[in-house]
């Protein structure tokens, strides 16, 4: 296992004034052992970072380490990495047993310590009664936990995911998110997870990296991110549904933005001091509780009430008291925090 840190790492596609520059200076530093989710929506540059730790594509300027090395110049079979894709990418004509085994047959491994390896793997991941059966004959979830296994057999320092639920239904991220988190307490091996679902995000981290067109927006745990956001993208990205960004709340001074989140926003009783009138929109029924879409002003606004809370009438112009310890202030500027309140 190893510690990971990124100094200024840009990456450059093309040379000279023409040149696309896609990351643009990412600083964090990964302790040993730690969980970290990189996160943010498609095109923002996520899997270009995980691929420039894998050595995949080449760092433009600054600086990869993994532990006490720096990794620019090296090959990716001489970084200690373990890589699990999208796609699971398995070997059709082989079997479970085989894909697994795989890459220590490559580097020649002794038989023994090659089924020893792959015997715990499969113990972890409860594929030990499918280990001779061929990838077609296994599930979606049975693919991703066998290119998990063929990821853990290597023993590296770093695990790397890419995506790694987004085939599955619903069900079934929610059952291997479970299984990702048991096979981390249990092997503490540091990992970087990239995904654009802030749900698992929000789950899975220790740490989570927001990242916005090639810029980390926050780098903090689930808690910081979602109670503390440090920009208005942080706060309208992370969070389902996410925070009400007003550009003109009442009662706040211009050139700001006031955040809150729907489940700070309690409905009360019309001339309650303090409360916003939002003109109901639609009403969206979520089992145990209720989203009230609506708008203030000019400004769209989501309250979310329990099950058993009267529901307003679409129409409905209702008093709606935001919490004011949970107020947020962002400027309207540059999107970034103020740690004044509105």
């Amino acid at each position: 296992m190893a510690s990971l840190s990124f100094r200024n790492v840009i990456k450059r596609y093309g040379r000279g004034p023409k040149a696309l520059q896609v990351i643009h200076g990412i600083d964090a530093e990964v302790a040993d052992g730690e969980f970290i989710v990189i996160v943010g929506p498609s095109g923002c540059g996520k899997s270009t970072l995980l691929r420039m730790v894998a050595g995949l594509e080449e760092i433009s300027d600054g600086e990869i380490a993994i532990g006490a090395r720096v990794v620019n110049q090296l090959e990716p079979a001489q970084r200690d990495i373990a890589m699990v894709f999208q796609n699971y990418a398995l070997y059709p004509h082989m079997s479970v047993f085989e894909n697994m085994a795989y890459g220590l047959k490559i580097a020649g491994q002794p038989k023994e310590e090659i089924r020893q390896r792959v015997d715990r793997a499969a113990k972890i991941l409860e594929l030990g009664h499918l280990l001779e059966r061929r990838p077609r004959e296994l599930s979606g979830g049975q693919r991703q936990r066998v290119a998990m296994g063929r990821a853990i057999v290597r023993q590296p320092q770093v695990f790397l995911f890419d995506e790694p639920l987004s085939n599955l239904d619903a069900k079934l991220r929610a059952q291997t998110r479970i299984e990702i988190q048991k096979l981390h307490r249990e092997l503490g091996i540091t990992s970087l997870f990239v995904t654009h679902d802030q749900v698992e995000a929000m789950t899975l981290a220790q740490r989570m990296l927001v990242m916005n067109a090639g810029r980390a927006e926050q780098f903090g745990t689930p808690e910081e991110v979602y109670h503390r956001p440090a920009s208005t993208f942080v706060a309208s990205f992370i969070g389902s549904p996410p925070m009400n960004l007003l550009k003109a709340a009442p009662g706040a001074p211009a050139g700001r933005i006031t955040g809150i989140r729907p489940e700070h926003l309690d409905r009360v009783a019309n001339g309650t001091p303090g409360a916003w009138t939002m003109t109901v929109d639609t009403v969206e029924l979520l089992g145990a509780e209720r989203l009230v879409y609506g708008h203030v002003g000019e400004d769209a606004v989501i309250v979310r009430i329990e099950e058993n809370a009267p529901v307003p009438a679409i129409g409905e112009a209702c008093a709606v008291l935001p919490r004011a310890d949970r107020l947020h202030a962002f400027d309207a500027a540059t999107g970034k925090r103020l740690e004044a309140a509105p």
